[in-house]
């Protein structure tokens, strides 16, 4: 059995703008698209009333919906209490933002969830996870954590502790075969309850590092003086791929989100490569065979 679902395209990897990026998705078959909101010129604060209409309208223009809107809180995300009140009210903005344009989707990263419930970092994630949970459900919204700093398994412990129905999963296979070594088709069946957006992506694993090497962690003391940090930055941790290039077995993989009635996006991320146009042309060819 294998998934319908729609193909989107995260819009910020073509690497030319927000409105040359919509129209590059528009020519290379996506239904629906995602990018970075947060700061700058697409930060809810800057985005006016007329602003956010005018967007809306020129997605819609082109055919286009918006599978979801990504936010970045900087690679410890939830990590830490006293950073945490300016992350939440980030977050509460861009929930209210996507509503606004047309979403319930929301992907962020959260951060490295240590393996110790009773440590502070562990609490203090799960307090800001329970708040923006309990916002995002009130909105009718997800705030969805995307995998990767750790396992399925340990994402799924650390889930079934939060409160309310707002937090959920953004599913990136690469990222768990990538940094944690993950079964990516595994892990459907252990977050099938929390699933609600997906990233097409596909990448290849050199070496097993702490994942905290990998995303930024103040106050962690990097192996090796940072010989290992090195390593990541010069891509021999760890590469991205172009889909069918690397690690995720499509085929298995596809079929584990049939099987789990998965029907929301495939959403293409494309992060390396020196011609990501053609990259995720071709990423779009290989979903739609692939369906």
């Amino acid at each position: 059995m294998k998934p319908s679902n729609k193909i989107g395209i995260l819009i910020d990897g073509y690497r030319v703008g927000l409105q040359q990026g919509l129209h590059l998705a528009k020519e290379a078959g996506a239904a629906g698209v995602q990018f970075f909101v947060g700061d700058g010129e697409l930060s809810p604060e800057n985005l006016t009333a007329s602003a956010r209409a005018k967007l809306r309208g020129d997605i819609g223009a082109l055919g286009l919906e918006i599978s979801a809107l990504c936010v970045w809180l900087g690679g410890e995300g939830y990590r830490h209490r006293e950073t945490n009140p300016g992350k939440l009210e980030l977050s509460r903005r861009v929930i209210e933002l996507a509503k606004e344009l047309g979403t319930d989707i929301v992907t962020t990263h959260i951060g490295v969830i240590p393996y110790d419930p009773e440590s502070e970092i562990y609490a203090a994630m799960a307090e800001a996870c329970n708040e923006i949970s309990l916002f995002a459900e009130s909105m009718d919204a997800y705030m969805a954590i995307e995998t990767g700093p750790t396992t399925a398994y340990h994402l799924k412990s650390f889930l079934s502790g939060i409160a309310g129905k707002g937090i959920a999963v953004n599913y990136d296979p690469a990222n768990l075969i990538m940094v944690t070594g993950d079964d990516p088709v595994r892990g459907v069946h252990e977050l099938k309850a929390y699933i609600v957006h997906t990233h097409a992506k596909d990448g290849i694993r050199y070496m097993a590092v702490d994942a905290r090497e990998i995303y930024t962690t103040p106050g962690y003391e990097f192996q090796e003086g940072g010989k290992i940090r090195e390593m990541v930055r010069a891509r021999e941790v760890y590469r991205e791929t172009p889909l069918g290039e690397g690690h995720v077995r499509f085929p298995e993989y596809l079929r584990a989100l049939a099987d789990i009635g998965y029907k929301g996006y495939l959403t293409i991320e494309r992060e390396g490569g020196d011609n990501p146009e053609e990259d995720i042309r071709q990423a779009v060819r290989f979903l739609q065979a692939s369906r």
